[in-house]
């Protein structure tokens, strides 16, 4: 299994910033990736952004431009630069990690962020 411990939420106005940040257990391999995805009350969790093993990114339209996903150079933690945020961005964000050739996904217990003036 792969334990996932994600920090860095908290309260911020429209307009701020935030990094979220997601150490987890095990290195991606070239075929792995981690990501964010995020959950509003009433709504289904949605894909933020994804980085793979080999660097290559993912954003969800909604945030391309305000966020950015980027990895250590261990590729045990991945980290998301919030910039920029809107209320609409308020939602619990959940660190995952895919294991590609074994088809599991392991999530992290989440972190609120809320933007609020």
């Amino acid at each position: 299994q792969v334990q996932l411990v994600e920090s860095g939420g908290g309260l911020v106005q429209p307009g701020g910033s935030l990094r979220l940040s997601c150490a987890a257990s095990r290195s991606m391999f070239t075929l792995n990736s981690m990501g964010w995805y995020r959950q509003a009350p009433g709504k289904e969790r949605e894909l933020v952004a994804t980085i793979s093993g080999r660097d290559y990114t993912n954003y969800a339209d909604s945030v391309k431009g305000r966020f950015t996903i980027s990895s250590s150079n261990a590729k045990n933690t991945v980290y998301l630069q919030m910039n920029s945020l809107k209320p609409e961005d308020t939602a619990v964000y959940y660190c995952n990690y895919r294991d590609t050739l074994a088809v599991d996904d392991y999530w992290g217990q989440g972190t609120q962020v809320t933007v609020s003036s």
